[in-house]
C-alpha cells in the first residue's frame, strides 16, 4: 500500500504516467451508507439541570440502539457521522425516555505533538502506551435542548465512567483522553467548564501529508486526565 500510494502520487503529479484502471473493487470500509434517518421527540427541552429527571448512559455499541446513535449525529452534528476506528465506544444520554446527547470514543491518534509533550513519555511508551488513551471525535447535545450547565455535566459523568466501561469491552483501561476543537467554530466552552486542559494545536498535516504544509483546518486539543497518576502509568515501558 505504501508503494502504490507513492505511485499514485508521482503520477498525480507528472513524474510518471500509469496505465489505465481496468477494475474498481467496492470498499466497504470506505464507501458506508449513510446512516438511515430517525425520528425522535424534537419538542424544546427547557429548564433548570435539577428539573430534567434522572440522566441515563446507555452503550450502544453493537445494540439495537445503534442505529439511533449513527442517525443522530449524521442528522445533527455539524461534521455528520463517521465510522469510529480501532478500540471505540457510543454513548446515548436520556432523560426519562428521550435521548438528549450523543459521545463517541474512538482510539487516539498514535502521534501527537502537543499531547506528547504534555504527558512527557517517551517514544517507547508512547509506542506501549497508546492504547490506554481515547480520543472524543463526536460530543452531540441535541439542538432542542436548552439547559444551561448541562453539556459540561454529561461531560464530567462521561469522563468519570469511561475506563470502566472501556475495560469491561477491551479489558483494559483508560487514563487520558483528547479531543479537537475547530476554533474557527467554537471555543470549546463546555470542555473547560468540566477542566479539560488546552495542550496547543495541531499542525495541519495529518498522517498522510506528503510535505509540511498545512493541509487541513488547525485544531486546537483538549486533553484531561481520568487519574491523578496518568503520568506515571502512561510513562512505563
Amino acid at each position: 500500500m505504501v508503494c502504490r500510494g507513492l505511485m499514485l502520487h508521482l503520477h498525480r503529479a507528472g513524474q510518471i504516467e500509469l496505465p489505465p484502471v481496468r477494475q474498481r473493487s467496492a470498499n466497504p470500509l470506505a464507501e458506508r451508507r449513510k446512516p438511515a434517518a430517525v425520528e425522535v421527540d424534537t419538542r424544546p427541552l427547557e429548564g433548570r439541570l435539577a428539573e430534567i429527571g434522572p440522566l441515563e448512559f446507555r452503550s450502544v455499541r453493537r445494540t439495537p440502539e445503534e442505529a439511533l446513535f449513527n442517525g443522530l449525529l449524521e442528522q445533527y452534528h455539524y461534521l455528520r457521522y463517521k465510522q469510529p476506528v480501532g478500540e471505540h465506544l457510543k454513548f446515548l444520554v436520556y432523560a426519562g425516555a428521550r435521548p438528549i446527547a450523543c459521545f463517541a470514543w474512538s482510539s487516539s491518534a498514535h502521534y501527537l505533538g502537543c499531547r506528547d509533550r504534555f504527558l512527557g513519555w517517551s517514544d517507547a511508551a508512547r509506542r506501549k502506551n497508546i492504547h490506554l488513551l481515547a480520543y472524543n471525535p463526536r460530543f452531540l447535545l441535541l439542538p432542542w435542548v436548552r439547559i444551561r450547565f448541562l453539556a459540561s455535566h454529561l461531560l464530567a459523568r462521561m469522563t468519570g465512567m469511561l475506563s470502566a466501561e472501556w475495560e469491561c469491552v477491551y479489558g483494559h483501561p483508560i487514563y487520558f483522553v483528547e479531543t479537537f476543537i475547530d476554533p474557527e467554530r467554537y471555543r470549546g466552552t463546555c470542555y473547560r467548564a468540566a477542566n479539560w486542559r488546552v495542550l496547543g494545536r495541531t499542525t495541519g498535516r495529518g498522517k498522510n501529508a506528503w510535505s509540511k504544509k498545512p493541509n487541513r483546518p488547525i485544531k486546537e486539543v483538549l486533553g484531561y486526565p481520568l487519574t491523578p497518576r496518568f503520568r506515571e502509568l502512561l510513562a512505563e515501558v
